[in-house]
């Protein structure tokens, strides 16, 4: 017979948590881009870049520029149909919201947008949003450049129409973010 004392902790229903929306991807960021290092930080860009390479290999982009900017944040920006902005038919918010801000939303769970894809299949720029202390999504499509700000993934305004689209001004997607310091143990 063991003399060794039974672990008394209490567990019950009360210690049972849920991690609701991206609150789970700020909790354990491993899980989505493999740690809190400068690798996981290139892996946060690999994210949005995939995203673009996925328009050029769907035929609609072919161009895609990746700026490290002074304040340590990173631009990507493609000339592709740009992300849609009008209002998903089931979840009632703009498409770019969901995608930005939902674990498993996107246009690549089946072959009606790309035939091909990269990245985390519908995790990758919402966890981006996530582990970031701000992010910028500007979309040029539908005749207009639009916009939404957020801040540590939640948007900070509904999608905002900036202004008309200049004449012969190419359509895409531009994703500005920056790294949130208290998730990164990456000095940039």
């Amino acid at each position: 017979m063991s003399t060794k004392k039974r672990n008394e902790t209490h567990y019950d229903a009360d210690n049972i948590q849920v991690l609701k929306g991206l609150e789970a991807v700020r909790r354990r960021p491993g899980m989505y881009v493999g740690g809190t290092d400068i690798k996981a930080l290139h892996h946060l860009v690999y994210e949005i870049v995939d995203n673009s390479i996925d328009e050029a290999l769907a035929g609609r982009c072919d161009r895609i520029e990746v700026t490290i900017n002074p304040d340590s944040s990173v631009s990507i920006a493609d000339n592709g149909v740009g992300i849609p902005v009008a209002l998903h038919p089931t979840e009632k918010v703009s498409a770019l919201q969901l995608v930005m801000t939902t674990l498993h939303a996107g246009g690549k769970f089946d072959e009606s947008a790309y035939k091909v894809s990269g990245g985390l299949h519908g995790v990758g720029a919402a966890a981006v949003n996530a582990l970031s202390e701000w992010m910028v999504v500007e979309v040029k499509r539908d005749g207009h450049v639009w916009q939404q700000r957020y801040e540590r993934g939640i948007p900070l305004s509904d999608v905002e129409k900036v202004r008309k689209l200049k004449r012969d001004e190419p359509t895409g997607t531009t994703t500005t973010f920056r790294f949130d310091e208290t998730i990164f143990e990456a000095d940039i």
